[in-house]
């Protein structure tokens, strides 16, 4: 929509749900960017659907998301959602440590030296060493004076728990 052509048809969708929260909205985009879809169902999916344009084919697509809509369901795009769950995965800085590391990583939140983690894992203190590297390398937690790595990694796991 006219004038940026970025998310005024989700402001416009927002706005009649303010105005008329009984009427059901259907937004027709070309953005499969999750956090349209996200802006449009942040209060709620309850007659509520995202279609992306390339994807209507056929008339019967774009009447079933609005029979849906009008009886209170809500319609997203598998191409958005399928982009929300790739984005959720990628957004977790820790996403791409190993179940080992992950262990190694709980076993740090509690505390524990790196001889206990290893007691606790059965592994030896060098694997353990070797775990937390890559634990501090994988998320990018740089060596910096003022910030200690180690609870940085730890406060990273507790956020996600």
């Amino acid at each position: 929509m006219p004038p940026t052509g970025t998310d005024e048809g989700v402001r416009a969708a927002a706005w009649v749900r303010r105005a008329h929260p009984g009427t059901g909205v259907v937004v027709l985009s070309q953005y499969d960017d999750p956090e349209f879809a996200l802006a449009l169902l942040e209060d709620g999916s309850r007659g509520r659907a995202y279609l992306l344009k390339e994807r209507m084919s056929d008339a019967t697509t774009l009447v079933d998301a609005i029979a849906a809509t009008a009886a209170g369901g809500s319609v997203v795009d598998p191409k958005v959602v399928d982009a929300l769950v790739r984005g959720r995965t990628a957004r977790s800085p820790l996403a791409a440590l190993t179940p080992r590391e992950q262990e190694v990583l709980a076993q740090m939140a509690t505390g524990e030296d790196n001889s206990a983690i290893a007691a606790s894992l059965v592994l030896t203190v060098r694997a353990v060493e070797k775990h937390i590297n890559s634990i501090f390398a994988k998320p990018g937690l740089a060596e910096e004076v003022e910030v200690h790595r180690r609870v940085k990694a730890v406060l990273l796991h507790l956020a996600e728990a």
